[in-house]
């Protein structure tokens, strides 16, 4: 063991004599190994920040949506003065997939009413639904203040209305917006509830939803069924159209999450039944979505795995030549070791452990180097939307999310340190293969 500490501090003692070079030699597994720390660590935030995103939709929903077939808008240029296009979810699928489902948790439908709403003299460009109260819990929705729709509202069809948090920003800038008046159309709608925002503005929360939580307006089903009946017109000059959608959007929530793939084919197949090929209805499974990004997470790692040996690779190249090069300049000095008793092993393990600290202390610095850059990163992209010069080129809200993992940590650094250790093996055989006379003569 003593004679294991003194090799250890002759190699240390060996890399502080040279000390500018032994850090220009450990620069490429610094950089290598703080690399591959950030670039895990942005990819891992990324990937957090979209699975919070898809699981805030509900894990165990499926969203059946009505959507317009490419063929309606040819049909409507056909007919220029006046036309209703029929499309999407109707009462009767609805009705069918209770009977279908009857141990799902819940089934809830939505109905698009209009996209203006407006209080006093202004306006907001959103989108007001009918639904029923189960929707605030299979959206994963958080009320903020006062209260949701509740089953009284659908028995009275009551003109009450749950805004989003954006509405509640734009259209109540100076007054308290519970218990205000809010129009949809030319119908007037009682505040009885403000929705605590949502993260879903971008990214694939967005994508699924196809569009902005915080811009919703929420009132009873009944009551838009009642007022707005199914069929929506909208004028312009010299003509009118109009689309006729009984139900716009249902959540089905299954029992549990290992049933959610079978239960999103079954109704993929009962709605291929009542709706042919599915050209006017879409089915989004935000469990589906929560697989594929594991799965993009695992080819993530894998290219950076990649990058991560190419980068230590270099640095290993980096190394073995410094320490050939040592071995040419310490030529005599290996011929005098040998001379008063050392042996060839002595010679290995020496150069072993110097180029083994080497790798290791660049590992470290490399860690270290990551980690800062990771938690950086964020604050610095926050900041980018302010800086000068270059400050308009970034939207306000721009962020990036970085999440820094224990295992790349542990993993960089042991494979910086194993670099270290293989690319020393020649030259330290090749140090141990000096001949001590002709190493003793050496200048």
């Amino acid at each position: 063991m003593a004679f294991f500490w003194e090799i250890v501090r002759l190699g240390l003692k060996n890399l502080r004599l040279q000390l500018v070079r032994s850090f220009l030699t450990a620069l490429g597994i610094i950089l290598g190994v703080g690399a591959v720390i950030t670039m895990v660590s942005i990819g891992e935030g990324t990937k957090q920040e979209a699975l919070r995103q898809i699981e805030q939709l509900g894990a165990r929903n499926i969203i059946i949506r009505s959507q317009k077939p490419a063929d309606s808008a040819a049909a409507q240029g056909a007919q220029q003065n006046s036309f209703v296009a029929r499309y999407g979810i109707t009462r009767a699928d609805l009705s069918a997939l209770e009977q279908k489902f009857p141990d799902a948790e819940a089934i809830v439908p939505v109905k698009s009413v209009g996209d203006k709403v407006f209080h006093a003299d202004r306006r907001q460009s959103s989108q007001a639904y009918g639904t029923t109260p189960g929707l605030l819990q299979l959206a994963n929705l958080r009320l903020g203040r006062g209260r949701y729709l509740s089953e009284a509202d659908l028995h009275d069809s009551a003109t009450v209305a749950v805004i989003g948090a954006e509405v509640a920003k734009e259209l109540y800038r100076y007054d308290d917006p519970l218990h205000n008046t809010l129009r949809i159309d030319d119908k007037v709608f009682t505040v009885v509830g403000v929705l605590e925002p949502v993260g879903l503005s971008g990214g694939a929360g967005a994508a699924l939803v196809g569009r902005d939580l915080n811009l919703d307006v929420h009132i009873p089903i009944t009551t838009a069924r009642q007022v707005y009946g199914d069929t929506q017109i909208r004028r312009s000059s010299g003509s009118f159209g109009g689309e006729a959608v009984q139900v716009s959007e249902i959540y089905l929530s299954s029992s549990s999450r290992d049933s959610v793939l079978v239960d999103a084919e079954r109704v993929r197949r009962i709605m291929g039944v009542r709706h042919e090929g599915l050209t006017d209805i879409g089915i989004k499974v935000p469990y589906e979505l929560l697989t594929n990004a594991r799965k993009s997470l695992m080819t993530w790692n894998m290219v950076l795995a990649a990058i991560a040996g190419i980068s230590l690779l270099v640095g290993g190249i980096g190394i073995m030549n410094i320490m050939l090069a040592n071995v040419t300049e310490r030529t005599r000095e290996i011929g005098i070791r040998r001379a008063i008793g050392a042996t060839r092993w002595h010679i290995i393990w020496q150069f072993l452990v110097e180029t083994s600290v080497l790798a290791a202390i660049g590992g470290v610095a490399g860690v270290i180097l990551g980690i800062a850059i990771s938690l950086g990163v964020e604050p610095f992209v926050t900041w980018l939307p302010r800086a000068p010069f270059i400050g308009g080129y970034f939207d306000a809200d721009t962020t990036l999310s970085t999440a820094i993992t224990g295992w790349s940590i542990g993993l960089s650094f042991a494979v910086a340190t194993l670099t270290g250790l293989v690319f020393g093996i020649y030259p330290a055989f090749k140090a141990a293969q000096q001949d001590p006379i002709v190493a003793l003569r050496h200048d």
